[in-house]
């Protein structure tokens, strides 16, 4: 397990056939900092929040209908 915590892969046999993989996880970052993230979204397109508001209440309404008649 310390090799694999180290970055080792184990391919793991029974009989001589391979049934599988031991690796290690992947570690995700759970922050990003400021800098990094204004430079990634430099070039997304902008965003109108009262246009995506209109759509969403667009989308949804608040009638209830019979789906029979």
């Amino acid at each position: 397990m310390d090799a694999v915590e180290g970055g080792q892969t184990f391919t793991v046999t029974r009989g001589g056939r391979e049934i599988g993989e031991l690796i290690p996880l992947r570690r995700r970052r759970r922050f990003v900092p400021r800098a990094e993230f204004a430079s990634m979204s430099a070039g997304a397109p902008s965003f109108d929040i009262e246009l995506f508001r209109r759509d969403q209440r667009a989308a949804t309404e608040d009638a209830i209908t019979d789906p029979y008649e």
